[in-house]
């Protein structure tokens, strides 16, 4: 417990000390935002600056940082880490610095970003696989939560159904219509549900892994089925709540309804941070569900002949929620477990409609355009969905594929990110390292994940570390030769 209580202020203070010193490297300033500048009554609207933050909040924190820290708790303490360093010097910057740039260029969406930043190239490639990453994430955000609510009455196909036409509704109407209103509500939900666990949990003061104490993979020791390095994975597995490029999709959603740039801060930085208190918590929670005492796993999975290991995300939710906050506290924190993921789909189908919109010029104004968008797009997730539903490790497929993707994502961003530093002569460092780092994380991951290539680890590593090596040559040259322009 004393890991997650020190991650736990460490990341308030990242908030309030590194967090004012990216936006000084930023520079917001009092300029006419998009939100004013291009008012449309759909998604170029003024909303109260904490409805903007919890819209923000609940986009980006989707399953991520409940099931994905829940898959990374098998790592052991070393997924504080993760968390905390990610969360502070990569994911909020990276989220920040998005939104920002998004205002900053009336309200373009990455794809736009890239290609002012990184070239057109660059702009194609990261079109389809912005568009690509969304549809996963719609998919994957319909049945966790259809699946948990299951538990609750009705079947998991009602409820696929339920929210898919909730989904249509949310991406065509206007965002303060649906998003807007119904949005705080989730928002309280999930911030109860990490509130309600983080409080049981200092009443309980269960003995728990720490770092000094259990830096290794535990994950590897404890199953044997469990078999995935640290290093790539669990920079994959932990995304959205450490660093995930989904958000990259989302911040500019926001960038359209803020009334001014200074608070950019709260909104980008403060949700991420946010997000990552989160994760925080439901690793740790989960921890004590795999390690802790006086059982690994809970008596009750033990009885049925299984390990806490063999236990899905969405039942360890279940069982934890229920078990420790009671009938009326469990079912409000799995509305908030469920209002999570679904409010990342919504909004991951409505950025992808405005990515496609903008990326052929298509009017949204017309509702017949939005459907002319619309249409193909759930069409082509709901295959996925069936295939999803149909294969008893589709969860498990989709979500491996997402993490790479959506990191590689990131990737794309970091890197328009420090483009645009270096171009403004501010402080590049700030999104250099991190570029870096996870060009190298998504490099080794594609090369030694199953789903990919399968190589030996020997192999996967030198990969990597070349892939990062030939990143930092390619910046150096590149960034030579725009010193040489600017001086002239």
């Amino acid at each position: 417990m004393i890991s997650f209580l020190v991650s736990l202020v460490a990341l308030v203070f990242g908030y309030f000390l590194y967090g004012r010193f990216v936006e000084r490297v930023f520079g917001p300033d009092d300029r006419t935002t998009p939100a004013v500048a291009k008012a449309d009554g759909l998604d170029y609207i003024v909303l109260p600056n904490w409805k903007v933050f919890m819209i923000q909040f609940l986009n980006i924190a989707g399953t991520g940082p409940i099931f994905g820290a829940i898959m990374g708790a098998k790592f052991g303490p070393v997924a504080y880490l993760w968390i905390v360093f990610g969360c502070i010097f990569a994911g909020a910057v990276h989220d920040y610095l998005v939104g920002m740039l998004s205002m900053r260029n009336d309200g373009a969406s990455c794809p736009e970003l890239v290609g002012k930043y990184l070239g057109h190239t660059a702009r194609q490639v990261m079109l389809v696989f912005s568009v690509i990453l969304l549809l996963m994430v719609g998919t994957v955000f319909v049945f966790s939560p259809a699946t948990i609510l299951n538990t609750y009455g009705g079947s998991t196909l009602m409820w696929v159904i339920v929210i898919f036409i909730y989904y249509i509704l949310a991406t065509m109407l206007p965002i303060d219509k649906v998003i807007g209103r119904f949005y705080p509500i989730f928002a309280f939900s999930l911030l109860f549900m990490a509130a309600g666990l983080m409080v049981v949990m200092l009443i309980k003061w269960p003995q728990l892994p720490e770092l000094w104490t259990h830096l290794e993979n535990m994950g590897m020791a404890a199953s044997s089925s469990f078999t995935d390095q640290v290093f790539p994975c669990l920079f994959i597995t932990i995304a959205c709540g450490a660093l995930s490029g989904f958000h990259a999709t989302q911040s500019p959603l926001m960038a359209r309804c803020l009334k001014s740039e200074r608070m950019g801060r709260q909104v980008f930085y403060g949700s991420m941070i946010t997000e990552g208190v989160v994760a925080l918590v439901w690793a740790t929670v989960s921890m004590y569900f795999f390690y802790g005492e006086p059982t690994p796993g809970y008596q009750l999975i033990e009885a049925a002949g299984n390990n806490g290991f063999a236990t899905s995300e969405p039942a360890l939710v279940n069982i934890i929620c229920n078990d420790w906050l009671g009938i009326v506290g469990g079912i409000l924190a799995v509305l908030g477990v469920v209002a999570a993921p679904v409010t990342s789909g919504d909004t991951a189908f409505r950025s992808a409609r405005l990515i496609i919109a903008e990326a052929f010029k298509i009017n949204q104004k017309p509702i017949v355009k939005r459907l002319m968008v619309c249409i193909p797009l759930f069409a082509v997730s709901l295959c996925l969905l069936i295939w999803q539903i149909q294969d008893a490790n589709g969860f498990k497929t989709i979500w491996q594929y997402f993490g790479w993707s959506n990191q590689t994502l990131a990737v794309f961003m970091l890197w328009t990110a420090t483009v645009y530093l270096v171009r403004h002569k501010k402080p590049f460092i700030i999104t250099l390292i991190p570029a870096l780092f996870m060009t190298t994380v998504c490099a080794t991951f594609l090369c030694i994940s199953k789903i990919a290539f399968g190589l030996p680890e020997t192999i996967s590593y030198t990969v990597g570390i070349v892939a990062g090596i030939v990143a930092l040559v390619w910046f150096c040259v590149w960034y030579s030769k725009e010193k040489k322009k600017t001086d002239n």
